[in-house]
């Protein structure tokens, strides 16, 4: 298909397999993506996508969080040629001897303050970095994410993810959130 329209062929798929869960009056409605990985075509398509909002800005690893993040974040490395890095959350200690990275985030999206981080090794100087996940809504694990690219030394080129649920353009801008759909258009 030439110019975008394979663009809009995959946001028509995102939008036609998300379910809504809970009725409109209901404090705990979500939406369910899980339709999204059950659908290769649009799995598959999913990745070069959320590469396309960022062309030409080539990064030299993608960071995801647990768990969704962790399941895009390579389908947008392999686009890109770059690794990929997995940010955990409320990492325990384990028997590795390797120094980690951490911050705590600000609030997410269900107020909670997370302890994000990843191996100190696998981020550092010299390295541009894309965070990439399914959903945004406040931007509390960006911007842990952001501040454990800062620690490291690396460049920050942005965060991509499928749907920008965010009500603060000042978060929008500061975190260079890129996205293929706002959530008015679910």
């Amino acid at each position: 298909m030439s110019g975008d329209g394979w663009l809009e062929e995959v946001k028509s798929g995102l939008r036609d397999a998300v379910a809504w869960r809970g009725d409109r009056t209901d404090e705990h409605r979500y939406a369910d993506v899980t339709g999204w990985w059950r659908r290769p075509g649009l799995l598959g398509r999913l990745g070069p996508a959320l590469a396309h909002l960022f062309d030409g800005e080539q990064p030299t690893v993608v960071l995801g969080p647990e768990s969704r993040g962790c399941l895009l974040g390579p389908l947008v490395a392999l686009r890109f040629d770059a690794g990929f890095v997995e940010v955990r959350k409320n990492r325990v200690g384990s028997s590795d001897s390797d120094v980690w990275r951490q911050r705590t985030t600000p609030p997410d999206y269900r107020d909670r303050h997370l302890t994000l981080g990843f191996r100190k090794s696998l981020v550092g100087r010299g390295d541009r970095v894309l965070f990439v996940d399914d959903w945004i809504e406040t931007g509390g694990q960006a911007h842990g994410a952001h501040g454990l690219v800062e620690d490291a030394g690396a460049r920050w080129i942005g965060a991509a993810t499928v749907v920008d649920a965010l009500s603060s353009h000042q978060v929008r801008r500061h975190l260079k959130v890129r996205s293929l759909l706002h959530v008015r258009e679910l």
